[in-house]
């Protein structure tokens, strides 16, 4: 072997290891950054996914989507007002438990759109509100779950109170937010930024 063909070999498999390097520094950093930014949420979708890599591409689908629609912080008067609404909620809850989980269920609805979140499928509601408030995503999943089973009966009074408990979570921190983690950029936007600063 002549030492031009040798030198290109060696060349050629550092630059493989150095892409196998890169893409595995990408892939950590990306795992980090999901982490970081769905916290529980991230450790459901994993466990509902095909595995990790299907659950951060999941993830990264919802941060993309949510990037593509504006949602600002409910008004002062806006929060107030759900503020009792709410409240009427709760204490009607003793004497209409059933009554109540459905309100409750209606009332994020109505708090959403009137945010900005599309709000036509269930599904995409709990998609996109775990990427601005991931610590809420499975509060809602649960307490929609016992409205609906509700529906059809079969469901006691403790599940209705943990739903009206899970509800309550969401509705706090939709009238207590302040869109600061509305301007954060999406991962695939960071990415795309660092490799064209880099």
């Amino acid at each position: 072997m002549n030492t031009t063909l040798l030198i290109i070999v060696i060349i050629a498999a550092v630059l493989v290891v150095l892409a196998a390097v890169a893409a595995v520094g990408y892939r950590r950093k990306r795992t980090t950054h999901l982490k970081e930014q769905f916290g529980p949420e991230y450790e459901h979708t994993v466990r509902e996914s095909d595995g990790q890599r299907a659950a951060e591409r999941d993830l990264l689908d919802r941060e993309k989507r949510r990037a593509q629609f504006e949602v600002t912080p409910l008004t002062g008067a806006e929060a107030d007002r759900y503020r009792e609404e709410w409240a009427t909620i709760q204490q009607h809850f003793v004497d209409e438990p059933v009554e109540s989980v459905q309100a409750a269920d209606r009332l994020v609805v109505r708090m959403m759109r009137e945010s900005g979140y599309p709000v036509d499928d269930f599904d995409r509601r709990v998609d996109d509100i775990s990427v601005d408030h991931p610590e809420v995503a499975q509060h809602y999943r649960s307490a929609h779950e016992v409205a609906v089973a509700q529906l059809n009966g079969g469901v006691d009074t403790e599940q209705l109170r943990q739903a009206v408990t899970s509800y309550r979570e969401l509705v706090d921190a939709l009238v207590s937010d302040d869109g600061s983690h509305m301007a954060t950029e999406t991962w695939s936007s960071a990415a795309s930024r660092e490799r064209e600063q880099s």
